[in-house]
């Protein structure tokens, strides 16, 4: 849990480095949390309709952009790596190769080895 909840308390901080179990359970655990929201849509209008899912997406936009950024810095990549997010199906190939590889090890320009902070 403790992974899930270090973006919430870093909200908006682009700087440093993230780990990639930080990443990953932030990522899965929304993800369950967005199907659940999903599943469960309010009649509007007469009309099944989800609005519980668009109002987390805007809540986690934010966080969720941070961990990317600083996920991409734990791997010695700029976050405007982020970007490749833009292009269909090759960005975000692009994106996965660099999410699931390992922390780059000792400090880099982005700040000291989370790993190390951490054990």
């Amino acid at each position: 849990m403790k992974w899930y909840l270090a973006p919430w308390k870093k909200f908006a901080v682009f700087t440093g480095r993230a780990r990639r179990s930080e990443y990953w359970t932030f990522v899965l655990i929304n993800a369950i949390i967005g199907a659940v929201l999903n599943s469960i849509p309010p009649k509007v209008n007469g009309q099944m309709y989800s609005i519980w899912y668009p109002i987390f997406s805007l809540i986690i936009l934010i966080p969720g952009l941070a961990v990317m950024v600083r996920r991409l810095h734990d791997t010695g990549r700029s976050g405007w790596n982020w970007l490749w997010a833009l292009l269909p199906i090759i960005g975000w190939i692009v994106l996965l190769v660099f999410f699931v590889q390992d922390s780059k090890p000792g400090d880099n320009e982005y700040g000291p080895n989370p790993k190390v902070e951490t054990n």
